[in-house]
């Protein structure tokens, strides 16, 4: 479960040039402006991840010009974002513990404060733009998709090294996956599997290009007990079309057989004989942190367009054999968003 507020130290502060009310402080990986002088360095504070969804009371009401929402599905709160204070880039809100009572005095460096302070996701994009009659929930073979963000975990970038790493494009749609097992298809989005009624945007894809057959008959032939493909379903309607898509396109990211992720060059002879499109892969090398040394280095890597000229997302990066990584509890993957991205689109 994502820690979307939790007792982080403050290792940093800086000042921003031309700035006499507010600094920089720095948490973890990530860049946070604060008032000058609220905290000092090692200082213990509350962290609030960006994309948390934060209750209404008094304690936020500062945030409420840049930060107020309400919708019918989440209610209303304050939605942290990416922002910028005089050139500089901010993401997340610090705040001193002691303005929240319901802390207590034992605490410690990573508590999770989530649940104890009615922290939500903001998630409202993801259930508008799934579309289709819901058939249950997601199933349980069939995992979330959400990739840890290198500023939350800095210490993954040091996991990559002396290992072959590949880098792909995080394509900017809605995470979709099919999954076949012995109860059969199951076709769903972030969230839910939906019915084969014609309802369902990403199940008329998979019938239109005739994908649903050879995915089953490749389960069947190889004598497996799961199998799931996900991938990233773009195009016009789904976000906002940063790829400036004229029709849909699925971009295939992972693939589970049995219940482990295969490597890359399995994944790719897959998608080729089942005619599936995969993830633009950009790189591939040796020992990450020998070339990129620093989360700079790869904010700076994760920048550019797509090749229809929309700005990108960012990157992902694993290793090109899947290697289990005791910080996130699963294979070794990390993302890395594109903060140019973030500034024009994260609101």
């Amino acid at each position: 479960m994502r820690k979307l507020a939790s007792i982080q130290r403050i290792w940093k502060i800086e000042p921003i040039e031309g700035a006499d009310r507010i600094e920089l402080a720095h948490v973890m990986g990530w860049n946070c402006v604060v008032n000058k002088g609220q905290f000092k360095e090692m200082d213990l504070a509350v962290y609030f991840e960006v994309d948390s969804f934060l209750p209404i009371r008094n304690e936020y009401e500062f945030l409420r010009k840049s930060c107020y929402r309400k919708t019918d599905v989440m209610g209303e709160g304050f939605k942290l974002r990416t922002q910028c204070f005089k050139g500089q880039i901010s993401q997340g809100l610090l705040l001193p513990v002691s303005m929240f009572p319901e802390i207590g005095n034992e605490y410690e460096l990573g508590d999770d404060l989530t649940d104890i302070l009615k922290i939500r996701q903001w998630e409202i994009e993801q259930r508008v733009t799934a579309s289709g009659n819901i058939k249950c929930s997601l199933p349980d073979f069939i995992p979330h998709t959400d990739e840890t963000r290198i500023q939350t975990e800095p210490d993954l970038l040091n996991e990559f090294k002396d290992l072959e790493y590949y880098i792909s494009t995080k394509m900017d749609g809605s995470s979709h996956s099919i999954g076949i097992d012995v109860d059969g298809i199951h076709v769903a989005g972030h969230n839910y599997e939906y019915y084969n009624d014609g309802s369902n945007d990403y199940y008329n894809y998979l019938n239109e290009h005739n994908l649903i057959d050879p995915i089953n008959s490749y389960y069947k032939e190889n004598n497996l007990d799961s199998l799931v493909i996900q991938g990233e379903f773009c195009g016009p309607g789904i976000q906002k079309n940063h790829l400036k898509l004229i029709k849909p396109e699925w971009y295939v990211f992972t693939i589970i057989i049995n219940g482990k992720r295969i490597g890359l060059d399995e994944m790719t002879q897959i998608c080729k004989s089942l005619n599936l499109k995969m993830v633009p892969i950009e790189e591939r090398d040796y020992n990450l942190p020998l070339k990129y040394p620093t989360i700079e280095a790869l904010l700076e890597r994760a920048d550019g367009d797509y090749p229809n000229g929309g700005k990108k997302e960012g990157i992902v990066i694993r290793t090109c054999n899947p290697i289990y990584c005791p910080l996130i509890y699963a294979p070794l993957s990390m993302k890395v968003i594109n903060n140019k991205y973030l500034l024009k689109n994260d609101d």
